[in-house]
C-alpha cells in the first residue's frame, strides 16, 4: 500500500494520499488550507488517480482545498453531516472571523458531488476498505477511518484531530465538547491493537501502543478517571 502524506497551509495540516500502489487509483484525505498544489504533486510523483475525498470534519484547515481538487478531477467528497454546514460557512464553525489576509484565496462551498458519511460505514474506495467511526469532540461531526491489518502492514488509522502524538483535539470551538472527546477516545481508540499506525491531521506519525502509554488523556481515559484538561496542550484550528 502507498500512503503519501504532506503537512499544507498556515496550520499545517496533514493530507494523505493513499493507494493500493503507485499508479493507481487512490483517496485524498483532508485537501485542506493551500493543500491542491501539494495533491498535485503527489498524484504526478505517484502516477495516481483520484476517485474521492474523504474528511474527518469540516474546519477550514481541512477542507480548504475540497472544491478545486474535487473540480480538478471530478470527484466526489465525503463528510458527516454534522459537519456538512461547515463547508459552505467556515467562520461559523469558527465563531470568529477566519481572517483572510491570513488564509489568502479561500474558496467555500461544497463540490458538485458531497456525500455524508455515518457511524460504522464501510467504505471501498480505490480498491480500498475503510471503516468510519463517528468521534465527536472536536467538532460535532468529527470521524476517524480505520484501514484493516493486512500481511504487509498493521492496521493504519486516520484520526484526524481527535487523537495526536501526545495530545488531543481542542474542545473550545463552536461543537466541541470535552466530556464527548473523551467519551470518542474510550469508544474508538481505546479497541484498538496497540500495533495500530496512528496518522493524524497535525504532528507526526504515533502508534496506539505509544499513545496507549505516554499521551495523558488516553492514559487516564483507559484508567477510568477521565483527563486533566491541564495535562498537555490541545492541537488543530
Amino acid at each position: 500500500m502507498l500512503i503519501a502524506g504532506f503537512p499544507a497551509g498556515a496550520w499545517g495540516t496533514n493530507c494523505y494520499l493513499v493507494a493500493p500502489a503507485a499508479g493507481e487509483e487512490c483517496v485524498i484525505i483532508d485537501p485542506g488550507h493551500q493543500a491542491a498544489q501539494g495533491v498535485e504533486d503527489a498524484l504526478k510523483k505517484h502516477r495516481l488517480k483520484p476517485v474521492a475525498v474523504i474528511l474527518t470534519h469540516g474546519h477550514i484547515d481541512h477542507v480548504a482545498s475540497v472544491v478545486p481538487v474535487c473540480g480538478a478531477h471530478d470527484v466526489p467528497a465525503w463528510i458527516h453531516p454534522a459537519d456538512r454546514y461547515m463547508m459552505s460557512d467556515p467562520e461559523k464553525a469558527l465563531g470568529r472571523s477566519i481572517g483572510m489576509p491570513l488564509m489568502g484565496e479561500l474558496t467555500v462551498g461544497e463540490p458538485d458531488d458531497m456525500r455524508e458519511l455515518a457511524d460504522g460505514a464501510e467504505l471501498k474506495l480505490a480498491g480500498l476498505d475503510f471503516s468510519v467511526a463517528h468521534a465527536p469532540g472536536h467538532t460535532k461531526g468529527s470521524v476517524t477511518f480505520q484501514m484493516p491489518e493486512s500481511a504487509e502492514i498493521p492496521s493504519v488509522f486516520f484520526s484526524g484531530d481527535l487523537l495526536f502524538a501526545g495530545s488531543i483535539g481542542r474542545t473550545d470551538l463552536p461543537g466541541g465538547s470535552h466530556p464527548e472527546i473523551l467519551r470518542s477516545l474510550a469508544r474508538v481508540c481505546l479497541p484498538l491493537d496497540d500495533s495500530t499506525v496512528v496518522l493524524s491531521g497535525h504532528g507526526p506519525q504515533t502508534s496506539i501502543g505509544q499513545e496507549r502509554a505516554t499521551n495523558p488523556y488516553l492514559r487516564q481515559v483507559a484508567s477510568g478517571l477521565g483527563a486533566d484538561p491541564t495535562s498537555a496542550p490541545r492541537r488543530g484550528m
